[in-house]
């Protein structure tokens, strides 16, 4: 459903037919019944807004979801998934939780390793660069974050191996070439929905490691650059044809009104 959103809806200011969302989601083998529960779902969580139009009802981001999808875009199309810009910085997490606490230790570490950090010993966690942690605050005052670089004697190339899982890491990208290199083409829309999901599930779980401390064979590149030359080849065949099955309308304003860019777009 994000893959749809962001394709298809984010930053033209509509909102899209429900109808519509079903019948481009079956063709990547979504049932209706799974989608209406998404958007049923994603609009109680404040990620959709409903607007009625005649008898019909249609489906509008939020300023949350709209938050979500840019972030995602960014991630996609300019971080990337190959690390050649690191500044030689890792951020340090330190966490002290008594053995009782379970399952708070649990979800404190799957926020960590969500985040891209790995554990170097004990409680201590590193991530390369300047990683977003507001979610990992959230989890409680018992953290501590440090900046710093490593000292020449460390050796990072080591402590990267020893904090991170690589053969998995190395596994998605290599996965990913396998199950799309020569896959045939059977719907262009379709298709592109899979393969951008698809996608965004591998690099949105890398901690985009600095690639001077990964093995020589990385995978990232080659995956991505296959990423890359699939979605332009479908690209254009795929928003054709979404533009011949979406129903959309303009956005409206609290007040009734069509935002100014929407109606400037409509001729009005």
């Amino acid at each position: 459903m994000l893959t749809f959103l962001g394709d298809h809806v984010l930053d033209r200011d509509v909102c899209v037919y429900s109808g519509s969302v079903i019948e481009v989601l079956a063709r990547a083998g979504v049932s209706a019944e799974a989608t209406r529960s998404t958007l049923t779902r994603m609009t109680a969580r404040g990620l959709l807004r409903r607007q009625r139009h005649g008898r019909r009802m249609y489906f509008g981001l939020t300023e949350r979801s709209v938050r979500v999808l840019h972030d995602g875009s960014v991630r996609l199309w300019q971080t990337g998934a190959v690390n050649h810009d690191w500044d030689g910085t890792w951020t340090l997490l330190a966490f002290s939780l008594p053995g009782e606490r379970q399952r708070e230790r649990h979800d404190l570490r799957a926020a960590l390793a969500w985040a891209g950090f790995g554990p170097v010993q004990g409680g201590l966690w590193i991530a390369p660069g300047t990683p977003e942690i507001e979610s990992v605050r959230a989890l409680g005052p018992h953290i501590r974050v440090f900046h710093a670089r490593a000292d020449a004697s460390t050796d990072v190339t080591e402590m990267v191996a020893g904090a991170y899982d690589l053969p998995a890491l190395a596994a998605r990208y290599t996965d990913f070439r396998t199950r799309w290199e020569n896959a045939p083409e059977l719907d262009p829309l379709a298709d592109k929905l899979h393969l951008v999901t698809d996608w965004l599930q591998i690099i949105r779980r890398d901690p985009r490691l600095p690639v001077a401390h990964l093995p020589l064979s990385w995978p990232a590149a080659g995956a991505q650059e296959l990423f890359f030359r699939l979605n332009e080849r479908l690209a254009g065949p795929a928003s054709e044809i979404a533009a011949g099955l979406l129903d959309t309308v303009p956005v409206l304003r609290d007040d009734g009104h069509r935002p100014a860019a929407a109606a400037d777009q409509l001729g009005g």
